[in-house]
This record gives structure tokens, C-alpha cells and sequence, in this order.
């Protein structure tokens, strides 16, 4: 099994938004160890040379003293494994042998993750960027008041910016290890808590965390790529690097809530759909360029300024890594518009969703509380604005009950969203109503060719 060394898309915290960015992450290579045909030990290192560090293992356990007392000796990189054959035995029983100061040096049981169910939609907590830094400062503060000399990791859990339990030692493994001993004589329920630490984030503390159902975890230094990949199995924030004003975001960005300070629209969910073929036009329109950004940055810098959630659904997801947001797939391939509003649906946290086309780069934050007002204090099933042009169905609000509604259309083969809406109690917004409103109409100019595109640059 061979690091993966793919760029990938991290985001950069720098006050209240997150900026994308590619950069290296330190690989950690795990190598399983059999040695007699017996698996003794998986060996967590650096991918580099990986015979001398199965060597030098050996060597140190006295399990060998010269090369002339290895019969076998394979090292895979393809599968992670070093399958070893020695001239004298092994005892019958190992004793685990653990290294101090980095942490831990090998295992002989690596814990699994905890995978969330992604067939849910996910209710996370979010995170605004200042309470990541205040639980940085409580642990800072915690570790200059009780340390008395250099070499000692620090690590604490916290909720809402403040500190719970607080622990250190030699081991950054063993910090986290004594404040699940600790929580669990205090009767302390770590779930949803937040994980900050001094330092390297490897895959046994994600592991460990995991279990403990830790949802953020934050350190004052850089995760490695095998962390990464594990939290975003788990579902966990990965934080590294949180140090003068910044931090970077290695996995799920969508737990940092950007523009925290502003007036969110509560109980509804922003939805971008993004999953048309874009035929027309000839190349992907998401991506074409207005005043210098792609018209889908606009609308999720618009929707992430509105909600407190964003969601893009599409069947390219790398496409938009450069967006801090969760990206869900249609549920039903080739069906259009009706399969982008039924996914959006399916996968909102919230009883109500704001969905948008990824082609209207001008969306007017007035129509679209008004629409959310209206959608909230009315009761109707969908609240949707006419324009010049007719209704706008997808620069609308549904609410949850239209699933089933989608899903049932589906089912028979039904494409036509307006044909659908026959079906659903709509709240019609009409022209004279969003003017009077103070809002652009230029809000449901959306980009489907060439000579269109042409005209809004």
C-alpha cells in the first residue's frame, strides 16, 4: 500500500472565510510485521527505507544480530507488509514495546474508526473560526502554567472555545489516553467534544478519538496524510497549524462556519446544483469566470453568508474541491433537475431548503430572505418567485415533505419540474412582489450559452 501522493485541497483560515490552498502533508506508512509467520507488530513510520527500519527493528528487540540470521527477507510496499524469516524462534509471547517523547512507535492493535452513516443527513455542530483559537489559547495557557521544563506534549478537550479535562506528558499519545482515563472516572461524555493538542497528529490519536466520538480536532502542528484520510472516514474536522491568526482545515471544512458574526437564516439550508451537463454551453458554465471568480464561488460566498449550512450537489465533486463544503450526488442518475432537487432534499439537515441553479452569478441576498421568510412563516410546501421569464423553480425554497413528492415522480418517470410543482402547495412570489421588495431582477439571470455569457461579461 503506497502513500497516496495525489495534491490535495486543503483551506486556510484567515478570520471568518476559508481559502483553498495545496499543500504536502507529512506521509505515515503503517507496515505490517511477520516474522516467522506470525504477525508481531504493525510498524508506524515514514515510507522511506523501509527495510532498515524492519531491520533495525529487529535488531532491537534481539530478535537478530547480523544479516546471516534472516533466511527471508521481503519488504512489499504495494500491500504494506514485511514478511521476515528468521534462524532462531520467536518467544511465545511479545510484549508490546512503545516508544516515548513522539509517541507511540509501533502497535499491536491499531483501533478502527467509527464511520458515519452517510445515508443520513449529517447534523454537525459547526465551529466558528474564534472558538478553535480560543481553545488554542486555554491550552497554551494551561501548559505555560504547569510546565516546569521542555520535551512535554499537551493536549485537552473542550466545547463551545473552553477547556474541560487537560493533560500532559511525554507521549503526545499518552495525553489523550489520560484524559479518557480521566473522563471516564469523572463520568465525562467526550461526544461532540473538540480535541486540541501541541502535537503531530497521527492515525492512532484519530483512532482513539474516534471512538471517544470526538467530532474537531485541532493541534498546534501539521497531521499526517493517513490522519487525514482517517478523519475524513470519521467525520472528523482535522485542524492543523492553528498559530498567529490562521489555521489550516485538512478535512471536513464544512464544521467551520464561515461569517459567523453575520444574521444567519435559521432552520434552512443553502443547496447549489451543479449537476447539469452543461451542453449548451459547450464546457462546465460553474466554472466560467465573472469579476474575476467562477460564477459558483459567487453563489456559495452569497448562500454561506445566508446559511449556516452549504451543500452542492453533484456527481463531480473534485470539480469543487476548492469550496469548503460538503458535495452529495444525485440518487437517481440522468434525471435532471428533479434528481438535483430530490438529492438536495435527501440530504438537508434542516425541515426547509433554498436551492439554486450553479449558473446565476447575481443572486440578490434580499430576494432570498424574503423567500426564506415567506417559506417559514407562510407553511407552504415551496415558495417560489416568478421572474420575466416565468417561474423560477430553481432559485426556490421546498420544504422537506417535496421529497417524497420528487422521489414518487421519479419512480413513474416524470422529468418536467413543473409539471411536479402540480403537485405541491406553492407560495407564488410574483414580479410586483419582489420589486416591492427592493430586489434585482438581474437575481434570476442565470448563464446557459456562449452569447449569454458573453453579455453579463
Amino acid at each position: 500500500m503506497k502513500p497516496d501522493t495525489r495534491k490535495q485541497t486543503f483551506f486556510i483560515c484567515r478570520g471568518d472565510v476559508l481559502e483553498p490552498t495545496v499543500s504536502p502533508v507529512v506521509a505515515e506508512y503503517p507496515l505490517q510485521l511477520i516474522v516467522n509467520g506470525r504477525e508481531i507488530a504493525t510498524l508506524i513510520g515514514s515510507p522511506h527505507d523501509l527495510r532498515f527500519l524492519v531491520a533495525g527493528f529487529l535488531r532491537l528487540q534481539g530478535f537478530v544480530s547480523s544479516l546471516h540470521d534472516f533466511e527471508i527477507f521481503s519488504v512489499c510496499e504495494e500491500f504494506g507488509t514485511a514478511n521476515i524469516r528468521i534462524k532462531g524462534e520467536l518467544p511465545e509471547r511479545l510484549k508490546p514495546v512503545l516508544t516515548s517523547g513522539c509517541g507511540t512507535g509501533i502497535t499491536f492493535t491499531l483501533p478502527e474508526v467509527n464511520t458515519p452513516d452517510v445515508t443520513r443527513p449529517l447534523q454537525k455542530v459547526r465551529r466558528s473560526p474564534r472558538q478553535i483559537f480560543a481553545l488554542m489559547h486555554e491550552l497554551t495557557k494551561k501548559a505555560d502554567q504547569y510546565r516546569s521544563h521542555g520535551g512535554i506534549h499537551s493536549a485537552a478537550i473542550g466545547r463551545n472555545g473552553s477547556l474541560i479535562l487537560y493533560a500532559e506528558d511525554l507521549g503526545r499519545h499518552n495525553t489523550f489516553d489520560r484524559i479518557a482515563g480521566e473522563a471516564l472516572f469523572k463520568g465525562i461524555d467526550m461526544s461532540g467534544a473538540e480535541l486540541v493538542t501541541s502535537g503531530r497528529v497521527s492515525t492512532e490519536m484519530v483512532a482513539k478519538a474516534s471512538l471517544m466520538g470526538i467530532s474537531v480536532i485541532a493541534s498546534r502542528t501539521s497531521p499526517t496524510d493517513m490522519a487525514i484520510k482517517l478523519c475524513d472516514q470519521a467525520g472528523i474536522c482535522l485542524v492543523g497549524y492553528v498559530r498567529g491568526g490562521s489555521f489550516t482545515v485538512y478535512s471536513h471544512p464544512e464544521v467551520i462556519e464561515e461569517y459567523p458574526e453575520r444574521e444567519k437564516i435559521e432552520g434552512i439550508t443553502g443547496v447549489i446544483l451543479a449537476g447539469g451537463a452543461s451542453r449548451r454551453m459547450g464546457s462546465n458554465k460553474a466554472l466560467l469566470e465573472v469579476d474575476g471568480k467562477s460564477i459558483i464561488s459567487r453563489t456559495y460566498r452569497t448562500l454561506s453568508s445566508l446559511f449556516h449550512e452549504v451543500i452542492i450537489v453533484t456527481n463531480a465533486p473534485l470539480d469543487y474541491d476548492f469550496l469548503p463544503c460538503r458535495k452529495v450526488p444525485d440518487i437517481y442518475a440522468n434525471f435532471g433537475s428533479i434528481a438535483g432537487l430530490h438529492s438536495a432534499l435527501t440530504h438537508s439537515s434542516t425541515a426547509h431548503t433554498f436551492v439554486t441553479a450553479c449558473d446565476m452569478p447575481f443572486l440578490d441576498q434580499s430576494i432570498i430572505r424574503h423567500l426564506c421568510h415567506l417559506q417559514l412563516g407562510e407553511g407552504f410546501e415551496a415558495t417560489i418567485p416568478y421572474s420575466e421569464g416565468g417561474q423560477e423553480p430553481l432559485h426556490a425554497v421546498y420544504s422537506a415533505v417535496c421529497k417524497d413528492i420528487f422521489e414518487g415522480a421519479i419512480q413513474n418517470g416524470e422529468r418536467k419540474v413543473v409539471d411536479i410543482l402540480k403537485k405541491i402547495h406553492v407560495r407564488d412570489v410574483t414580479t410586483e412582489e419582489v420589486s416591492s421588495i427592493g430586489g434585482e431582477s438581474a437575481s434570476f439571470l442565470n448563464v446557459n450559452t456562449p452569447e449569454e455569457y458573453e453579455g453579463i461579461r
